[in-house]
């Protein structure tokens, strides 16, 4: 057993002294802000007559936002950046030059003058101050591009009015009177020289503007999710539905989610994330994300009608960031419920800021529309992406939801949740602290560590403890064993008594630590549900993964038999399972779903001996399992391995991918198939795997 042991460390210390050199080429970034962008000129515009389709679209829309950001102490963490009004120039690289001259001239029109333009658009009002108040929109938000892509701050956020996403060419529309977010992306690729752009819009209305705008553009990856209701919802076009691909060499560039039915909540519109998006964006490899910013698809929106919380929004960001190195400017659309408006916007400023994410509330299945449009949306574009390649499900040809003119009706719609939602909002959310515990030899010490990790000093075993660690593994001294356990169980008591939120240990012994640290977790409550996902080799014990309370995920290491799958432990065994494309496969498609239906409370990554993950995987993996457990979580990894530990602080920090994550590489067919067998199998357990109704 000794020999043995001694062998296996001894390929871990070159395995590790293999990753340490390749990770030090691209050492984590020093830390970078996050900017908001604002300023009160904006309010200038208000509707000047009665037309009850426009009246939602109201002043306070910011300034009680930028109100609610400064009393929970968001704007006040953040760069401030100033604002400009865009060129003439600037619009032109979307609007044609006669459609600007049009919007310039109602600086000097009358009311009635007004209200006659606005009646050759639809659901469009003007006003004096339109014409500098919406150059204002796109100055402020080219302003916050060159901030990011310059590397002033590493995301932000642009509070801006009049929104833009559906404003064309040649014509406003929708209350949007310049195009905001295609203005920044054409900028983008003009001046900073870009060639791989991702729009996300997950306003509730389609953003058509943008579609039409981009639809020939490989170099713009466009995603919308949108009410639709089979074309029953305005705009009500057939080229928001989910066949609508794009045009010529943009084939494949456009993703149109369309809703068809309204009350669409928390899991509807991670799981779209989790099985369209990202597989989808991932394999774009973006250079920037802009997200046009529309909370109308938060709950109590008059507008959307939608039952999504603010914190889904903080996990949408969240899953945003690790592309593009985490460069990503959110720009303001729509959102007409001002209290459900102001806590989105928190909720994703915070994530921007890199503060852990609350839990997802409610059910963790998504709806039986929102699977259909997964299933169509994945099936229309298996052709165009390597990604979805593995798709062998077609389109829903007899929906659960039909054209309202065609005999079935969606949900009906109600007055809004009322005092319900006012009591939701009411209460904001209570974080965990925000310090990473590291419990590691003293030679962490010289790495470049974020400043809010906090050294744990050291913590006494009990004899029953030190007992169990020696038959656990023979290999070490007790000394060493007990020394090192002790400071990983005294972090963990900090973990999950909420005074430090993550934390990292090494130890000489990873697979004792592994086994003492859910033992000791089980005994902190009675329902605590932990997560334990295990990367190379590593033995669980039967009691501890058929244990109630644990959901263990094993990666690599040894293969093993073929049979009907535990719904407990689920293994993705062999050395296959750590190659890029495979692991990013199973990622999205299976550990991530899996995490966020079992919504666990503490998230345990084990590295063990033999681990081949290579090093974006590993922080990929870091960061998008805070989320499901609201960043609380563990990270062993053996003492050999301590190079590691500069990258994973980061990671856990929240701060951004030292790189791009690179050249798309595809999951093996057999790998593939093995995943997506295993997702089947796996359903009836774990809802947020669903992604067709066959």
């Amino acid at each position: 057993m000794r020999g043995a042991g001694e062998a296996t460390r001894a390929r871990s210390l070159r395995a590790s002294a293999a990753r340490g050199a390749a990770m030090a080429e691209k050492r984590p970034p020093r830390p970078q802000g996050t900017a908001l962008i604002y300023d009160e000129a904006m309010t200038r515009v208000r509707l000047l007559w009665d037309d009850p389709e426009c009246a939602i679209e109201v002043p306070e829309r910011l300034t009680s936002t930028y109100a609610r950001l400064c009393q929970r102490g968001l704007a006040q963490r953040c760069v401030r950046l100033p604002v400009r009004e865009a060129t003439e120039e600037e619009l032109e690289m979307v609007h044609s030059p006669e459609y600007v001259a049009v919007v310039k001239g109602t600086q000097a029109m009358s009311k009635k003058e007004l209200q006659t333009l606005a009646q050759q658009y639809d659901a469009v009002y003007f006003h004096p101050s339109t014409f500098p108040c919406a150059r204002m929109a796109v100055g402020a938000t080219l302003q916050l591009v060159d901030a990011i892509l310059t590397g002033a701050v590493g995301n932000g956020m642009a509070l801006v009015r009049p929104p833009g996403h559906h404003s064309q060419r040649d014509a406003a529309n929708g209350f949007c009177v310049f195009n905001n977010v295609a203005i920044a992306a054409e900028y983008a690729k003009r001046r900073h020289g870009l060639q791989r752009i991702l729009i996300v819009d997950w306003d509730i209305h389609h953003g058509q503007g943008t579609q039409r705008i981009f639809e020939n553009d490989p170099s713009v990856l466009y995603f919308s999710w949108h009410r639709y209701e089979h074309q029953s919802f305005w705009p009500r076009l057939q080229e928001s539905d989910y066949n609508a691909v794009g045009q010529g060499p943009g084939r494949g560039f456009t993703i149109n989610v369309p809703w068809n039915k309204i009350g669409m909540r928390n899991a509807d519109y991670v799981s779209v994330f989790l099985h369209v998006l990202l597989p989808l964006a991932i394999e774009f490899d973006p250079e920037f994300v802009l997200v046009s910013a529309g909370f109308d698809s938060g709950i109590g929106d008059p507008e959307g009608q939608m039952e999504a919380m603010p914190e889904c929004f903080a996990h949408l960001t969240l899953l945003l960031l690790p592309l593009a190195r985490g460069r990503l400017c959110a720009v303001l659309e729509g959102g007409y419920h001002l209290r459900s408006l102001a806590e989105c916007v928190c909720m994703t400023l915070q994530t921007l800021l890199g503060d852990p994410v609350p839990a997802l509330s409610g059910d963790p299945a998504p709806c039986l529309s929102a699977v259909e449009s997964i299933q169509n949306v994945r099936a229309a574009h298996a052709r165009h992406w390597a990604s979805l390649g593995h798709e062998d499900a077609g389109p829903v040809l007899t929906p659960s939801t039909q054209h309202p003119l065609l005999g079935a009706q969606p949900t009906a719609a109600t007055d809004g949740p009322g005092p319900i939602l006012d009591e939701l909002l009411s209460c904001p959310p209570c974080f965990p602290c925000t310090g990473i515990g590291l419990a590691a030899p003293d030679s962490a010490s010289s790495l470049h560590l974020p400043p809010t990790v906090l050294r744990e000093r050291g913590g006494a075993l009990s004899k029953e403890e030190a007992a169990a660690c020696s038959r656990l593994d023979s290999a070490f001294t007790q000394d060493q064993t007990q020394a090192a356990l002790g400071k990983l169980l005294a972090l963990l008591e900090k973990i999950l008594s909420g005074q430090v939120r993550a934390g990292i240990a090494a130890t000489p012994t990873v697979a004792a630590a592994a086994i003492m640290a859910l033992r000791r977790g089980l005994s902190f409550g009675s329902r605590s549900r932990l997560l334990c996902v295990a990367v190379g080799d590593l033995d669980i014990p039967e009691d501890l993964r058929d244990n109630g309370q644990i959901l263990v995920f094993h990666i690599g290491g040894e293969e093993r038999p073929e049979g009907t799958p535990s719904p407990r432990c689920i293994c993705l065994g062999g050395p296959q399972a750590t190659e890029p494309g495979n692991f990013r496969l199973a990622l999205l498609s299976l550990i991530l779903p899996v995490a966020y239906s079992f919504q666990p409370e503490l998230v345990l990554l084990v590295l063990g001996p033999g681990y081949s993950l290579q090093g974006l995987d590993m922080e990929l993996l870091t960061r998008l399992l805070q989320g499901p457990a609201r960043g609380r979580m563990l990270v062993l990894l053996q003492d050999s391995e301590i190079s590691l530990v500069e990258a994973l602080a980061w990671a856990l920090e929240g701060k951004a991918l030292p790189s791009t994550l690179g050249p798309y590489l595809s999951a093996s067919p057999k790998q593939a198939l093995a995943i997506t067998r295993l997702c089947r199998q796996l359903q009836p357990d774990w809802p947020m795997l669903q992604v067709s109704v066959n």
